[in-house]
């Protein structure tokens, strides 16, 4: 999806969900790494996660743009914008945006597995199988994959 692609999905949704354009610029944020897109008070921008559109369904596309335009139409309209105001959790409610961004899908590199009860652990980082045992049995550990990126 592209910038252009991402400010037409806005202004649709803007219209369709909230009866109100949406006036400012959309854009994707690669920086963006925990949450799914932000408000920007100074200037009314909103900034999108370009992996977690990539990673979640259209719905949930749609969940994420909602949240961000409730901030964005509350703030216009001097209303309570935050997440603890009340009038943020009733409207977010109404147009059926997500409280929360989805979880990004895991970026495991190394796979291990306790050599007694079989269950799998999947890391991001190396570690060491002397060291550490499995947190359900306390059975040694052994490496399954090694999925260099």
């Amino acid at each position: 999806m592209t910038d252009q692609e991402l400010q037409q999905m806005v202004e649709a949704i803007s219209l369709a969900a909230f009866h109100r354009p949406f006036a400012h610029q959309a854009t994707f944020n690669a920086r963006l790494k925990t949450t799914g897109g932000r408000f920007h008070l100074q200037t009314q921008t909103l900034d999108f996660n370009p992996r977690l559109f990539a990673a979640v369904s259209p719905a949930q596309q749609a969940g994420v743009i909602k949240h961000e335009l409730c901030h964005y139409h509350l703030y216009r309209q001097h209303r309570g914008y935050q997440h603890r105001d009340a009038d943020f959790k009733q409207l977010l409610a109404a147009v059926g945006g997500s409280r929360y961004a989805p979880a990004l899908p895991q970026l495991a590199k190394y796979c291990y597995q306790c050599q007694a009860c079989g269950h799998q652990y999947l890391r991001q980082r190396r570690m060491n199988v002397r060291r550490y045992a499995c947190g359900r049995c306390g059975g040694k550990l052994r490496l399954l994959a090694n999925r260099p990126r």
